[in-house]
């Protein structure tokens, strides 16, 4: 089983990429609650250059607060991450993670149907684009 949902998109930029996805996530009921910018992380922790790459923590408050009532250690899996990243010139990766893959993990059978659903609107994103 994999633990992603991804697509390669090219003619577009990578800022672009962010607005679209960050754009299709809210018509799914998802929030950016982080915005984590690794390229700019590395060069000022590391100083190393690292290619574009951003960590998008999105969170639909209703699923969110149906997951936290089925599990409460479920925080810990939260939110969905929704990476972009640049793969080359010509390409960019958006690759959402798989709630199904990483709920299976918990070991709770009421997460089931819950993870389903979350999956099947991050993979209505992702086609989106």
């Amino acid at each position: 089983m994999t633990y992603f949902i991804a697509k390669q998109l090219t003619g577009i930029s990578f800022d672009k990429a962010i607005e679209r996805v960050t754009e299709l996530l809210q018509a799914q009921g998802f929030g950016i609650l982080t915005d984590i910018d690794v390229k700019a992380t590395m060069k000022k922790k590391l100083d190393l250059d690292f290619r574009p790459y951003r960590i998008l923590g999105a969170c639909n408050p209703p699923l969110a607060h149906k997951a936290l009532s089925l599990e409460d250690k479920i925080g810990t899996m939260l939110p969905c991450n929704v990476i972009v990243q640049q793969l080359d010139d010509d390409r960019i990766e958006v690759a959402a993670v798989d709630p199904i893959a990483s709920m299976s993990a918990v070991g709770n059978s009421a997460l089931e149907a819950l993870a389903q659903e979350v999956r099947k609107k991050l993979q209505l994103v992702v086609d989106a684009l």
